[in-house]
């Protein structure tokens, strides 16, 4: 039975440029779409996020230049947390699927891998 699902990735831009910006979401959202066989018919939807640090281009422009058109695509602000990642991206894909839960890798790049230490799981 197909379900929606949740796979989550992060990263980080080397700087806060719309070059930076895409070239980390573009390396990131294929990372997710390798590891996942992900079908851009099967998204329901992807929420990005950002830190404070990062406004020169939605993130969500890397997936609508990789043909992600007719995907429900949305951006935010990312919590300011002290001491968390800087330059951070983060995207969370709803994706239809028949997949488990447990079959699904979540991605995590370049600085935003510490997020996975910070005794909070898997954010």
């Amino acid at each position: 039975m197909t379900k929606v699902r949740g796979i989550r990735g992060a990263t980080t831009a080397e700087a806060n440029t719309r070059e930076a910006i895409l070239a980390a979401a573009k390396e990131l959202m294929e990372a997710l779409i390798e590891a996942n066989d992900i079908d851009p018919d099967d998204v329901a939807s992807a929420i990005f996020t950002t830190t404070a640090d990062l406004n020169a281009e939605f993130p969500a422009a890397a997936a609508r230049l990789m043909g992600w058109t007719h995907v429900a695509l949305m951006g935010a602000r990312e919590v300011d947390v002290p001491d968390a990642p800087k330059r951070c991206i983060r995207v969370l894909i709803h994706i239809n699927t028949d997949k488990s839960a447990r079959e699904l890798q979540n991605i995590y790049l370049h600085g935003a891998g510490d997020l996975r230490s910070r005794g909070t799981g898997d954010i």
